[in-house]
């Protein structure tokens, strides 16, 4: 019997165990203690976004996402570089939206000289916790207005009076009704704005009702920004120790020392940039949908497919992005539908007709008001094309009536043939063999035939033609 022996016993394992467990939490222990001291020590950021060109869905994605990474990464403060002519209306309220939103505060910094915030980017201006200008910078221009439209739907003359204008006052309040509605919201929007961080709203109705503009030093003498500066360095130099209003309450700018991270548009905002503009969306749809036709009346071609695919991939992705009317889509796609189907369904244009009438109005309602319309000249384009391409088909079809058969009975009738012997006379006149279409055929006739002649087919019965003299 072996005498007893603590190591080995039965808690040996146990041990192990709970040594290899105090090791792994001392090990996490240290390394949040670690991760904490470095961010005590790192020192504070600013992230810088840049806006240039006109404000579209691109542009809100690219902005809502750089806030969310600015909250997420705890940067100090964000700053938005900004020289845009103005965009679409329902992007800049998704920007908006999400300024107001932040828990970081932000700057919207018109930048560099010469640089303007037009129409959306006066009220992105209005909205940010803080508003600065460089130095021979403009806003202002903040009336919305209709992109694109149909014909006829004109805005009134400059000099027109309004039904609901007087003498008394003079302010601008649309010559529709429809004018007037959207012109009355984008009042009330821009003087909640600026009354939320106590800048000019008085100001900002002037803007949006009559479209006037203000240089930089202007602009901060009638207290619609905050700050005039010549460039980044000196705009964090005076920001400092100001107080703003945040989503979450009130909070006081330390910018002195801030580290600068710039956050480049990427191909993804490069990409919507493109596709997102709708006369691009609206083409790679048809592409799409027509690459996907040829694909399937030629299986194997590939090329048609794999394009068609991809461009109505991209299609659809922008119109998610977009505001489309589904209807529109779906009088596009009906329209398309029956124009195909005009060439494979002779219907002798009534198909092709009623594909272009439905083409035409879904491309015309397909974008809403809040975006820029497809421009008229493209639906109009398209439109010919797809009537050449029914009236070449139809034209296609009324010739091949006007031809005779090539197979079967009533083209034998049409034929010509030559005699390979002298008739013989019989109960029924003159009978023999002639050769027609390459085949040797038994032949009647009601006058004699000698060998080599050319005689023209008159009739069939069963494998016997009747022949006669050809002329």
């Amino acid at each position: 019997m072996q005498p007893y022996h603590p190591m080995r016993s039965g808690r040996q394992p146990w041990l192990g165990i709970w040594t290899v467990v105090f090791l792994v939490g001392a090990s996490l222990a240290l390394a949040l203690l670690a991760h904490q001291v470095f961010a005590q020590q790192k020192s504070p950021r600013a992230l810088v976004l840049t806006v240039e060109g006109a404000i579209g869905p691109a542009t809100m994605d690219y902005v809502v996402r750089g806030i969310r990474r600015a909250e997420t990464e705890s940067f100090e403060l964000m700053v938005l570089e900004m020289d845009t002519p103005g965009g679409l209306m329902e992007s800049m309220r998704g920007i908006i939206k999400a300024i107001l939103g932040s828990d970081v505060p932000i700057v919207t910094y018109v930048t560099p000289q010469g640089a303007r915030a037009a129409s959306a980017g006066t009220y992105i201006l209005y909205a940010s916790h803080i508003a600065a200008m460089a130095p021979a910078t403009n806003l202002g221009s903040a009336t919305p207005v209709q992109m694109g439209g149909l014909p006829g739907s004109q805005d009134p003359p400059a000099d027109a009076t309004p039904e609901n204008d007087t003498g008394k006052d003079s302010k601008r309040r649309g010559g529709t009704p429809m004018e007037r509605k959207v012109l009355e919201d984008a009042v009330s929007y821009i003087r909640g704005l600026a009354e939320r961080h106590g800048r000019n709203a008085d100001w900002a109705e002037e803007a949006v009702r009559e479209a006037v503009n203000l240089g930089a030093r202007e602009a901060l003498d009638k207290n619609v920004v905050d700050i005039v500066a010549s460039d980044l360095a000196e705009l964090l130099r005076q920001i400092d120790e100001r107080t703003v209003r945040l989503a979450s309450g009130e909070t006081t700018l330390q910018t002195a020392r801030l580290e600068i991270i710039r956050m480049q548009p990427d191909w993804r905002t490069r990409l919507l940039s493109v596709i997102t503009h709708p006369n691009v969306a609206y083409f790679l749809m048809i592409i799409g949908f027509y690459g996907i036709i040829f694909e399937l009346a030629s299986p194997g071609a590939v090329v048609p497919g794999v394009v068609g695919a991809i461009c109505l991939v991209l299609a659809m992705f922008a119109f998610q992005v977009l505001s489309v009317n589904y209807a529109g889509l779906a009088l596009i796609l009906l329209g398309l539908g029956f124009i195909v189907g005009e060439s494979l369904v002779p219907s002798f244009g009534i198909l092709g007709v009623g594909g272009i009438v439905a083409f035409v109005t879904g491309s015309v309602i397909l974008m809403d008001g809040s975006h820029r319309a497809i421009s008229l000249p493209a639906i109009g384009g398209t439109a010919t094309v797809a009537a050449g391409f029914i009236l070449w088909t139809v034209t296609r079809f009324i010739g091949l009536r006007k031809k005779h058969l090539v197979i079967g009975s009533e083209q034998i009738t049409r034929e010509t043939a030559v005699a390979l012997e002298d008739f013989q006379e019989a109960y029924d006149g003159y009978r023999g063999h002639v050769r027609l279409s390459g085949e040797r055929w038994k032949a009647v006739s009601r006058h004699p035939v000698n060998r080599n002649d050319v005689v023209q087919v008159t009739g069939i019965d069963g494998l016997t033609v009747s022949v006669e003299e050809a002329v």
